[in-house]
């Protein structure tokens, strides 16, 4: 990753680290002697207090004093001489006495020119002296004591900056391995701090994609746990948003598609209707205009005639144009079905006994199977109505033996239970080329002899609009010597 946030974490805190080790060795480097020098001068002055507290008040020979004088020493790294007014040596720290001795002589009668005084009042004088002999440099106090005796304290600064040198030496590995260790702290606390956020990442990621099945899972009550909360509640809004919004598209493309179907069926429908309105308008018309002009006055039975054919064609385009309301209230859904429980058997027997008239004037022979009742679920108006279409249908194209067959077949599989009802009638079956469309408005196999009877073409096209509202099967099967349609409904 190009910008890890996790190692510009870690490389902070390095650099941080690293800058202050830097600062340390530089303060070390600048101050750190001048503070070893400073506490060095509160040691001497220390010691010069003490002895001369003693020598006024105690015994400078006593053993307990060269105890503490040697602790004192020893823990300041200084040497230590007092002389009397008669040069004779009365305390020493060191075995070098007489070297001590010359350098206290130089400092009262030959000061050197290297001496750097740091602090000098009327008892004694601390300064930084250079020591020829061994070219070492000290911190020197001289002076007088109370009691007249000559004293000398030193302490050699090269010690000083030997401690300064190795104190800056130890905070240099020391500083290099907490560096180190601290790195990798850094970054084993900058993964554990990163996981999450990488976690949140993937998630987001995701989300994106509109994947919503990934959560984030919280440890603890953290900020990062609290945004991952946040993040899985965004996800689940999302989710829910996208869901209503897919439903809302899906309804709307649905309304889209019907009001393109509606408008299709519409321009259809008036298509149609002027179509097949011409010829009986032009019928209408053209006797009207006969009578109008007195063709047929001196002929009652030429006048009869004309009145019969318009009579009877006006009684067709009322016939064809409920017939198209009532195809269109189903098409547009506005026609509720409504489900009974209803005995089929009971229902085609008491229509065929209504049409018992029209059998006898069409001169068929009605074949209607005896069977026990056979209960269906459907609507009982819509039913009739399929039954009717289907009858008149089978009537109007009936020829050779002119029978019509009305028989039932239980069916019971694993999808549902169900009946099959079906008419035969016997004549010509239907062109193959036109079965696909024989559901269609208008669509007529024989247009002539259609009009023989005064089919309007719409009467199938009703048997399927009724069938597909209820959900059931339909179709038609040609045989050698007629034609069967059926329909299906369902028992339970």
């Amino acid at each position: 990753m190009k910008h890890s946030i996790k190692r510009e974490i870690a490389l902070i805190f390095s650099a941080v680290m690293a800058g202050t080790i830097i600062l340390c060795l530089i303060i070390n480097n600048s101050f750190l002697e001048n503070f070893y020098i400073q506490n060095k001068r509160h040691a001497i002055k220390d010691a010069y207090s003490r002895i001369n507290e003693v020598v006024t008040n105690g015994d400078i020979t006593s053993e307990e004093f060269d105890i503490e004088l040697r602790k004192t020493c020893d823990m300041y790294n200084i040497g230590l001489l007092v002389i009397d007014v008669g040069s004779n040596i009365i305390k020493s720290s060191t075995r070098d006495a007489d070297k001590l001795l010359r350098r206290l002589y130089d400092n009262f009668f030959k000061p050197s020119s290297d001496t750097v005084y740091l602090d000098e009042n009327n008892n004694y004088s601390l300064a930084t002296v250079m020591d020829k002999s061994t070219a070492t440099e000290y911190l020197e106090m001289w002076g007088i004591l109370d009691n007249g005796n000559l004293f000398l304290i030193r302490s050699p600064l090269e010690s000083i900056r030997d401690s300064v040198k190795i104190a800056n030496q130890f905070l240099a590995y020391v500083g290099l391995a907490a560096a180190l260790v601290s790195a990798a702290l850094i970054w084993f606390v900058t993964t554990r701090i990163t996981r999450p956020i990488m976690e949140l990442k993937k998630i987001s990621e995701k989300m994106t994609k509109l994947d919503f099945e990934t959560k984030y899972k919280s440890r603890g009550q953290n900020e990062i746990d609290l945004l991952g909360e946040h993040i899985n509640e965004l996800s689940s809004a999302l989710e829910k948003t996208i869901c209503e919004l897919k439903t809302a598209n899906n309804e709307l493309k649905r309304d889209i598609e019907k009001k393109e179907q509606i408008d299709e069926m519409r321009k259809e429908f008036l298509s149609n209707v002027s179509h097949e309105l011409k010829t009986p308008i032009a019928l209408i018309q053209g006797y009207a205009e006969g009578l109008k002009e007195g063709i047929s006055d001196d002929d009652v039975e030429n006048r009869n005639f004309y009145c019969d054919v318009i009579m009877d064609e006006a009684g067709k385009m009322n016939t064809m144009v409920k017939k198209l309301l009532d195809l269109n209230q189903l098409e547009f859904g506005n026609d509720v079905v409504t489900m009974e429980r209803f005995d089929i058997v009971a229902l085609v027997s008491n229509f065929m006994a209504s049409a018992d008239i029209l059998i006898h004037q069409n001169d068929i022979t009605l074949r209607l199977a005896c069977h026990e009742p056979i209960y269906v679920w459907a609507d009982e108006f819509k039913t009739e109505e399929i039954v009717r279409n289907f009858f008149s249908n089978a009537m109007n194209h009936a020829n050779g033996d002119r029978v019509i067959e009305i028989k039932y077949r239980l069916i019971e599989d694993e999808n549902a239970n169900r009946v099959r009802v079906s008419v035969f009638n016997t004549g010509e079956p239907i062109p193959e080329d036109a079965l696909p469309h024989i559901w269609e408005k208008f669509y007529k196999v024989d247009k002539a002899r259609t009009r023989e009877y005064g089919g309007s073409g719409v009467g199938l096209s009703i048997v399927k609009a009724i069938m597909e509202s209820m959900n059931q099967q339909y179709g038609v099967i040609n045989y050698t010597n007629g034609v069967e349609f059926w329909f299906e409904l369902e028992t339970k």
